[in-house]
């Protein structure tokens, strides 16, 4: 277990605005007992914060048939729906929604080679808002796995998201199980496969990145 890069930046504030309250309490010489409250106040937000950008590590079993979860959270979404962004047609979409206190590194779900990516400004809906896929701050990401058939990511800010990170640039090979991205706070995921995909998952089940198999190719 680490703490992911992305959240050095806000653990360092974290520590000050946990710590902070409490040296300010003792200096004016404050009750014990408020001391002991903003001291407690302090200690939830630090381990909120380390919580959130926690980077377990995962051991992946590459199988070229699978397509893997690519995060952490729970499955809202699985069903046939017209994509219009990439392939402006049918796909089948598995959406992953992440809490504040899932893992949000985001994983390759197959290996293969980037064909298209593109970052989207938008609003901050909460992320499992009908529209957010359209109309919230999201990256779109296609990879062609190794058999030639490609799949779509979309990378959805939430309502308390106001950053999403990627790592990956067009033409490049990519492995599975490798990240791909993080979203700082609650978000969504959505992935597009094709229609003889096998769904492998059901509808409010927990997924776990890189190790739950969302669906596996025909």
């Amino acid at each position: 277990m680490s703490i992911h890069k992305e959240g050095y930046t806000s653990i360092f504030i974290a520590l000050i605005v946990g710590i902070l309250p409490a040296l300010i309490g003792d200096y004016f010489k404050a009750p014990i007992f408020l001391n002991v409250i903003l001291l407690i106040f302090g200690c939830v937000v630090i381990g909120l914060v380390l919580n959130f950008f926690r980077n377990p590590t995962r051991e992946i079993t590459l199988d070229n048939n699978i397509i893997y979860a690519p995060c952490d959270g729970k499955v809202v979404v699985i069903e046939e729906v017209i994509e219009d962004e990439y392939f402006k047609g049918k796909r089948k979409q598995i959406s992953i929604f992440m809490s504040p206190l899932n893992v949000h590194v985001n994983r390759n779900p197959v290996a293969g080679i980037v064909r298209y990516f593109k970052y989207h400004a938008g609003k901050y809906l909460v992320a499992w808002h009908p529209k957010s896929s359209t109309e919230n701050e999201r990256t779109t990401y296609v990879i062609q796995a190794l058999n030639g058939q490609d799949i779509l990511l979309r990378q959805i800010a939430g309502a308390v998201a106001r950053r999403i990170c990627w790592y990956v640039k067009v033409g490049e090979s990519i492995q599975q199980g490798e990240e791909f991205g993080f979203i700082k706070f609650g978000s969504r995921v959505d992935i597009f496969l094709p229609l003889d995909a096998k769904i492998k998952v059901e509808m409010g089940q927990k997924a776990v990145g890189g190790k739950t198999i969302l669906a596996t190719f025909s």
